[in-house]
């Protein structure tokens, strides 16, 4: 199944999602990046691109896991961990459960909108399918100033 990934490599992955979360920025779009690691290989790296595409579920984890199922060759990515910057939406969440997502590793949490243990917990809903199992926290300062900045800026 999933790698048992120690703590630092949670923190390099997220640094590589982080990345891509600042690259969001270059559109106006919210700063939130994501990848997905498979065998300790980052095989999907995306970022939020609602703004740049028009496109309301462009958020960075449905489009990385779009990019990882074609580097599967399939639909599931149950042996694949998704890292991402901020707690997942409710969207986003059931996307992990739709594509049987092995582990989530989130940074921020979101308790405006949060689906995976701040709102409603959908990764781990005993009503669905799938539960996802997940690490949560992880460079959390840092990915929560991001997007705190990014709404400071937007208010201004």
């Amino acid at each position: 199944m999933t790698d048992d990934p120690s703590h630092d490599d949670h923190l390099v992955w997220m640094a590589q999602a982080l990345d891509e979360a600042r690259a969001a920025l270059a559109h106006d779009d919210v700063p939130v990046g994501a990848v997905v690691v498979r065998n300790g290989e980052v095989i999907a790296a995306r970022h939020n691109e609602r703004e740049l595409t028009g496109d309301p579920t462009a958020h960075a984890e449905v489009l990385a896991l779009r990019d990882a199922a074609q580097v599967v060759g399939h639909w599931r990515l149950d042996d694949c961990t998704l890292v991402v910057t901020l707690e997942p939406c409710a969207m986003c969440a059931g996307a992990l459960v739709n594509a049987r997502v092995g582990h989530l590793v989130y940074g921020a949490t979101d308790p405006k909108a949060g689906a995976a243990g701040s709102c409603f917990d959908l990764v781990d809903s005993p009503v669905l399918n799938h539960r996802v199992g997940r690490t949560v926290g992880v460079a959390d300062d840092e990915c929560g100033r991001l997007l705190r900045e990014f709404f400071a800026a937007r208010r201004r």
